[in-house]
């Protein structure tokens, strides 16, 4: 039994025993870590990659062993990185251009439908009085108007004679004379005037209506066994200051118009139609 215990004891102590050559080759860890721990990581990977090569030439002819790598360096020696920092954010809102050149102006759209109309608002609330304004000018109404008569025959054949009237129906302001039988006008305007006559039997009858002297239209009747009534009409347009009256024509014939005092059957009328000032 001693004899088999000794030479189990050799075996072992030769299986737990590193060999000469083994202690040799492998690299303590004392000089896997000679590079100083204040060196930059690039310093610290090249002075291993030597110690390895150096490593490498010793044991050549020998198999390739794994190689260790460490998965953590100590607190000393980590590297430390500068922190990331995000660049800053530009609001491209803000980035505005030049203003450019107006364009031309489009074609004008179709119009659109009409729409419903709206509801009456709400009354608003009364505003305050105003003020009271310039006094205006007075207004002014412009009238001129006539109406005579004559009640009295009359006859003439020898000279030319001014119908003079004896009954005053209308004379406005006086603008007829009574006395001269002419009516003066002091409004200017357009005027209408009309004379009306009654014949006398076998006599003839010629007046005319004048203005300033000068004849405008005739009234005139021949002779003949029966009377009748005589009229003319006319529209002027007189300036202030113009008269108009009626006339007996002298003639080759006696020249004569009727009527009596129970009875008015010569008439004379005029009015103002439109007054000059008027637009």
């Amino acid at each position: 039994m001693e004899g088999l215990w000794a030479p189990s004891v050799l075996l072992l102590s030769c299986l737990l025993l590193p060999s000469s050559s083994g202690s040799q080759l492998s690299p303590s860890p004392d000089q896997r870590l000679q590079t100083d721990p204040k060196e930059t990581p690039p310093q610290h990977h090249a002075a291993r990659a030597i110690q390895e090569q150096k490593a490498g030439s010793a044991q050549e002819g020998l198999p390739p062993r794994p190689r260790c790598v460490r998965c953590c360096e100590p607190a000393d020696q980590r590297f430390s990185y500068t922190q990331y920092q995000p660049l800053p954010q530009i609001n491209m809102t803000i980035l505005k251009g030049e203003k450019g050149d107006r364009g031309e102006r489009g074609m004008q759209g179709k119009f659109g439908k009409t729409g419903v109309a709206g509801s009456r608002g709400h009354a608003g609330p009364k505003g305050q009085k105003g003020s009271m304004g310039a006094p205006g000018e007075r207004c002014k109404s412009h009238y001129a108007a006539f109406s005579v008569g004559r009640k009295k025959p009359l006859h003439s054949n020898d000279y030319y004679q001014t119908l003079i009237f004896d009954t005053q129906f209308v004379n406005l302001y006086e603008h007829f004379n009574m006395f001269t039988g002419k009516f003066y006008c002091y409004v200017p305007g357009i005027y209408y005037f009309s004379l009306n006559v009654h014949t006398w039997n076998q006599k003839e009858t010629y007046l005319h209506i004048m203005r300033n002297g000068a004849e405008v239209v005739i009234l005139y009747a021949q002779v003949s066994d029966r009377s009748i009534m005589q009229s003319q009409s006319v529209m002027l347009e007189l300036q202030e200051q113009d008269e108009v009256w009626v006339r007996l024509y002298k003639g080759e014939r006696e020249n004569a118009i009727f009527s009596d005092e129970y009875d008015t059957y010569i008439t004379f009328s005029g009015h103002l139609i439109k007054y000059s000032g008027d637009p």
